[in-house]
């Protein structure tokens, strides 16, 4: 076995990482809405992303992914021993970004709960995890849809249709929700443009008065007739009119026609409003995550 090397030459390798993440889905917290990650501005500089290869066959990759503070990755496997290597470029990455926009002061690998081999890596590279920390404990959940979805209708007044090219208007709307700029233009023109993008899937709820109030993104992998929500999210001053349920079962409802079988979200564990929001409409846990934290700075 001769493993070989490379960063991000072409879109064209978006696929071939995506094909892989499904290849193993089973391993991986993020497949189906790999198109929605992978056209973040984490990828504009080629160098935060690395491909390794065991002749002509991608076996794994990694992406120092600035706007979601994290590490994305997929592994063939049959090379799990590639996973420390995998560390061990995103670690000295993560040190050769500092005082670039792609810095961060810390940055988070997510696992599932029962990768024991994963976790020993991580932790022999010095990272921590975040799951007993006191005030500050963090993980999260992968859930999957249990029953059939039930169509919720907006109130009155307030419509439910696709984005559109309203790009600049759900900017603002998603920098509002997470109150982060990390969002931007460019990014969310990206995902318009992805092979894997599909209009009907990408969901607004617009207010009486024209305001969007809401969005909700569905993606759909046809190879693995799967579906996931990515991202979701309502304005501040909509909050209390259901808007996130309306709009979850309606990206849901179109999931299913297209085909999806499974359909997954990710969230924190807390008992927060998304955790809330999903589990009352059906969503069942069915894999703990552990989130790994490594300080830079």
């Amino acid at each position: 076995m001769t493993i070989t090397y490379r960063s991000f030459l072409q879109d064209q390798d978006k696929q071939l990482m995506i094909d892989l993440a499904g290849q193993f889905q089973t391993d991986h917290l993020h497949v189906v809405d790999l198109p929605y990650r992978l056209s973040s501005w984490g990828l504009d500089d080629k160098e935060n992303v690395r491909l390794w290869f065991d002749g002509e066959n991608l076996v794994a990759w990694a992406v120092l992914q600035s706007p979601f503070w994290g590490i994305d990755y997929a592994c063939d496997a049959d090379y799990q021993d590639l996973f420390k290597e995998i560390l061990a470029w995103a670690d000295g990455r993560a040190r050769a970004v500092i005082g670039t926009p792609y810095e961060r002061s810390a940055w988070f690998v997510n696992v599932f709960s029962g990768q024991e081999s994963r976790k020993k890596d991580l932790e022999s590279l010095g990272f921590a995890c975040q799951s007993d920390v006191g005030e500050d404990s963090w993980s999260k959940v992968f859930m999957k849809l249990s029953p059939e979805p039930k169509l919720y209708e907006p109130p009155a007044g307030f419509t439910v249709r696709p984005l559109g090219g309203d790009v600049e208007k759900y900017v603002a709307l998603h920098q509002s929700v997470f109150e982060s700029k990390n969002m931007t233009i460019e990014w969310r023109g990206r995902t318009l443009q992805s092979p894997l993008y599909k209009p009907e899937l990408d969901l607004v709820v617009e207010s009486p008065t024209g305001e969007l109030a809401a969005f909700c993104i569905c993606w759909f992998n046809e190879k693995l007739s799967a579906g996931q929500v990515e991202p979701l999210g309502v304005h501040a001053d909509y909050r209390q009119l259901g808007l996130g349920k309306v709009a979850l079962s309606h990206g849901v409802s179109r999931l299913r026609s297209l085909g999806a079988k499974d359909i997954f979200v990710e969230t924190d564990n807390y008992r927060n409003e998304a955790f809330n929001l999903y589990q009352s409409y059906g969503f069942e846990v069915i894999q703990d995550v552990l989130v790994y934290r490594k300080d830079y700075l």
